[in-house]
């Protein structure tokens, strides 16, 4: 089983983190079914979120007994050390544990330093000196966020998206958190579902020094990444050319799913609606061509071009555009 050490933390993780966003989506049978098959396959690193609704408390009721075998990293989206303290306790609380090993600031608008006026980091000192979290981290989808924090040495890890269709940019920063000796954890490692080749993912990631954390909701997705524990993909000549043309197709602006844009002031769906004609073209459903989803991808049209998605946006996509594009090639399907 390929493992990756976090950076300076000390912590070693299995190459196969449980991305526990998805699981949200699960009653509380199937979600605890799930996370205690992970474990029992041998994962070790369980990412979370207060953010996530119901994640937390399913760990907690699912991995409670084992606590001491495994590692959990959760985050906090509070801007003020007030909100910063009620997150961490309920954190605490769901997940039946009495310490987070990483607790991150989640995805901020700027990068929490001391004597900033905030009060976070200091919020994050006070919690690590109380024993209530071991690691401090923060996670990102805005590149130059990311670097600051990287550089100024306050952040044991950091949390960003990488995958075969990142670009240079976010190559660089996997090595600057190399030689800053910053645990990198990778989310978006599928592309927010744009990705459909699990072995090509990994077998990308494996040659980089990077956590990923991959997004569970189904059993049967969870298989396919333990049966990479004993027989992990690797790079050959076909995954090399697979992943070229696949970059070649994506090239461009395309929508990640990640959600910041949101909310939209009318109502539209502004993650899933500008990424439909994608998803249709890579994983056909018959769903994507459904009533609700006609309706949502109508919904485009009452768009009135304010801009705050646009504003919101961490890869600065000129959204209303995007979606559309998308809504006119939605149209062809129909």
């Amino acid at each position: 089983m390929q493992k990756v050490k976090l950076g300076r933390t000390n912590l070693t993780v299995t190459k196969n983190g449980f991305g526990a966003l998805p699981i949200q989506r699960d009653d509380y049978d199937t979600a605890i079914k799930i996370l205690r098959k992970a474990y029992d396959g041998g994962i070790n690193f369980f990412d979370t979120a207060r953010f996530y609704t119901d994640s937390e408390e399913k760990i907690g009721l699912a991995l409670s007994d084992v606590r001491e075998n495994i590692i959990i990293a959760s985050k906090t989206m509070g801007l003020t050390s007030e909100a910063f303290w009620k997150d961490l306790q309920t954190s605490l609380s769901l997940l039946k544990t009495d310490y987070i090993d990483i607790y991150q600031f989640h995805n901020p608008p700027f990068c929490p330093k001391p004597d900033d006026g905030s009060g976070l980091y200091e919020a994050m000192l006070e919690a690590k000196a109380q024993g209530k979290i071991r690691h401090i981290g923060i996670t990102s989808h805005k590149l130059k966020v990311a670097e600051e924090a990287v550089k100024s040495g306050l952040y044991e890890t950091l949390q960003f998206p990488f995958s075969y269709l990142a670009g240079k940019k976010e190559e660089a920063l996997v090595r600057l958190c190399e030689e800053h000796n910053v645990g990198f954890i990778c989310m978006k490692a599928l592309a927010g579902g744009l990705i459909t080749r699990s072995d090509v993912a990994y077998a990308f990631l494996a040659d980089y020094p990077v956590a990923p954390i991959w997004g569970v909701q189904k059993e049967s997705e969870l298989d396919e990444f333990l049966s990479y524990n004993e027989n992990p993909p690797s790079m050959t000549e076909e995954i090399k050319e697979f992943i070229e043309s696949e970059r070649k197709e994506l090239a461009g602006e395309f929508c990640r799913g990640c959600g910041y844009c949101m909310p939209c002031p009318v109502g539209i769906e502004i993650n899933s609606a500008a990424r439909m004609t994608l998803m249709i073209r890579r994983a056909p459903e018959k769903a994507q061509l459904s009533e609700k989803n006609r309706a949502m991808m109508m919904k485009i049209e009452d768009c009135i071009n304010c801009g705050q998605c646009m504003k919101k946006c961490p890869y600065g996509l000129d959204t209303p555009n995007l979606l559309r594009r998308n809504l006119e090639d939605y149209k062809t399907f129909l």
